[in-house]
């Protein structure tokens, strides 16, 4: 009786793996191959690292990354005194590229650039994920780079970077060495002093607007990074992720230039000559909102001598003029709020309103300003529910003023 076997063979169904063709092999382009790296020896197994020096005196562009400003106005920003007790040699400077952009349980940091400032030069230490398993060996090197430093120096590291690395570390039943660190992440204080000038703060704008630097062509999008990944475990050709490398070199010096060049700004934002003016406005609230009045209003009058766009001067007159009447520097407020209402603030005519009615008792000046803000308010370039949101109090206040008066 014949077997199912042959009942198959007779229908011409293959049967067996004998005719079935071996799996395609992996290319033959290990990381190794690509890149010179280093292996290192763990407690946990190997892991592959690639080492860079670049010079102390190294520009990123324009600007170099060697940074001697102090940080004092960086710790009040971030509120952290802490930051102000570290010598820049006390700092990591850290990026991941990660399998995923989302964040999750599920990503990992395949590429981890870790830098540091050594005596004459700047050492960038690239941990490398071969294969997923290896990484209870990467974090370890790692932590081993990081030693006894203090601080951590990141762009946008605070919501994504840290947390993940975290995650990690715990999931390697491993305790992170970040957790305890000092962190000046750029990231919102870049939006803080940029969001006005540039359409976007991501680090490659920031090269080419404020350090004066172009990647090459060696550089990959970052959102390119996990694929890339993914196509070089499953192919095992590692030539793509030549450029992950670089991309990720350049996260990380660029990061070193500009914490230089905001340092230095903060240190000396007085004799920022050559600043943009809508920096300076920028630059000038971000003193304001740390309680430096006086540099913010030399910040604030040195931008109102340049030629500004019509919303960043209103802008500066509102800044300046509210920080003025905390301070009750009503004289310098006033003259803010007459040259803002001949821009037609109705902020301004508000202001003058209140002072002319609460502070001088000069109701026929304090009608005079609700009046012209009504007629402002009422003119096409308010829209009907911009009226209605502003039209009742100035009404109430005109009635009143009126009442006074009489």
């Amino acid at each position: 009786m014949p077997s199912i076997a042959d009942k198959l063979r007779s229908m011409g169904v293959k049967v067996g793996a004998q005719d079935i063709p071996p799996p395609a092999s992996k290319l033959s382009y290990p990381i190794e191959k690509v890149i010179e790296g280093q292996h290192k020896d763990t407690p946990f197994g190997n892991t592959f690292i690639v080492e860079t020096r670049f010079p102390i005196k190294h520009h990123q562009g324009l600007i170099s990354i060697d940074i001697n400003s102090p940080l004092d106005l960086m710790a009040e920003w971030v509120g952290d005194q802490r930051i102000s007790q570290f010598k820049i040699d006390e700092y990591i400077f850290l990026d991941t590229e990660t399998s995923g952009l989302s964040g999750g349980t599920g990503t990992f940091a395949f590429l981890i650039g870790a830098g540091r400032f050594e005596k004459d030069y700047f050492l960038l230490s690239q941990f490398f994920l071969r294969d997923p398993i290896e990484e209870t060996a990467q974090l370890f090197a790692l932590s081993e780079f990081l030693g006894s430093k203090q601080g951590i120096v990141t762009f946008n590291g605070k919501p994504f970077d840290v947390p993940l690395l975290n995650s990690r570390y715990t999931i390697n039943n491993d305790l992170s060495p970040f957790k305890s660190l000092a962190h000046i992440d750029l990231l919102p204080l870049a939006r803080r002093l940029w969001r006005d000038r540039l359409p976007s703060r991501r680090l490659t704008e920031l090269e080419q607007h404020i350090l004066g630097f172009q990647r090459t062509h060696e550089d990959v999008p970052g959102w390119l990074v996990p694929s890339l990944y993914f196509d070089y475990i499953k192919s095992g050709d590692a030539r793509p992720i030549k450029s992950v490398f670089y991309h990720n070199a350049m996260d990380i010096i660029s990061m070193a230039a500009l914490l230089n060049y905001i340092t230095t700004l903060l240190s000396n934002p007085l004799n920022s000559t050559d600043t943009d003016g809508i920096d300076l406005v920028a630059l000038g609230n971000v003193f304001q909102n740390l309680g430096h009045f006086n540099t913010a209003a030399n910040l604030y009058a040195y931008a109102l001598k340049r030629k500004l766009p019509p919303r960043i001067l209103r802008k500066v007159l509102f800044y300046w003029s509210y920080m003025e009447k905390r301070r009750e520097n009503l004289s310098v407020a006033i003259e803010l709020w007459e040259q803002a209402a001949a821009e037609k603030e109705i902020f301004a005519h508000i202001e003058l309103a209140k002072y002319y009615e609460h502070r001088t008792k000069d109701f026929l000046q304090a009608i005079f300003w609700t009046q012209a803000a009504m007629n402002l308010v009422t003119s096409r370039n308010f829209s009907r529910i911009e009226q209605q949101q502003i039209l009742p109090e100035i009404e109430h206040r005109l009635a009143r003023l009126k009442r006074k008066n009489s």
